[in-house]
């Protein structure tokens, strides 16, 4: 099975300059291919493909107007592409709603950069037209021999850079137990097992979600565009991110 391990890491001033180029770039062929595919269809009721998009990014990278979409590593822009198509045809299944437009300052900002992209030797990822490794944070152990087959870099509201690492894992079948447990769901506790082993219930999470309530009615307030709007969201974000932060760390006691 296909299994994705993600990371945090640091980039230098390069490579944050590099990466800017690169989301602003994947965001404008998304969105500009986008709205081809949506002309094509409203006036002219026809669906354009991905190999048609393809060739539009092409013909896109030599317009003088778009010269700068050649600056990034081609990787990103026909991983866009691809994104594209696998949302129309989710659309198309009734699976999702129609594809929308990204905003900047809206979304995450990501780059899916395919094998012919990187390089990872030793432990080190290097990603095209870039000059250095990337600087990541090892939090938990990477499969040893694993080859990497897809790398998507992400940076969120909060300006934190991400790596996620896409690998092939074996499955190896567990031995068979031969007991059985009762699992009874609480309130005082978070679960009590039929062995009389209790789970403590994370209160924390209460105080957690009722400061969010808060910073998000706050964040409503504020006017669109504004200093005060974007100091919000990061709050918003923040508080977010400690709520992912500890019910990881908590499910993580349980395992």
């Amino acid at each position: 099975m296909k299994r994705a391990y993600r990371y945090r890491f640091y980039p230098t001033p390069d490579q944050m300059e590099n990466l800017a180029k690169t989301f602003g770039c994947v965001r404008y062929v998304y969105n500009r291919a986008l709205a081809e595919r949506h002309r094509a269809w409203s006036q002219e009721q026809r669906r354009i493909s991905h190999a048609e998009t393809d060739l539009m990014l092409t013909g896109w990278k030599r317009d003088p107007d778009t010269l700068w979409l050649a600056e990034p590593s081609k990787g990103p822009l026909q991983a866009a592409l691809r994104n594209l198509q696998t949302a129309y045809v989710n659309f198309w299944g009734k699976r999702a709603g129609y594809p929308m437009f990204k905003r900047k300052g809206k979304t995450n900002d990501a780059a899916t950069y395919f094998r012919n992209c990187f390089t990872f030797r030793d432990g080190r990822l290097k990603l095209a037209k870039q000059a250095a490794p990337l600087r990541i944070v090892w939090s938990r152990p990477f499969p040893e021999g694993a080859v990497p087959s897809r790398v998507t870099v992400s940076r969120n509201s909060r300006g934190q850079y991400h790596v996620s690492i896409l690998v092939d894992c074996p499955i190896e079948a567990l031995p068979a137990a031969g007991g059985q447990v009762g699992v009874d769901v609480g309130i005082t506790s978070l679960v009590t097992l039929s062995t009389g082993e209790r789970i403590a219930n994370p209160r924390y999470e209460r105080t957690d979600r009722v400061r969010l309530v808060r910073a998000r009615r706050e964040l409503s307030r504020k006017k669109k565009g504004s200093a005060n709007r974007a100091k919000a969201r990061l709050k918003v974000a923040r508080i977010h991110g400690r709520i992912a932060d500890r019910r990881r760390d908590h499910l993580h006691k349980l395992s």
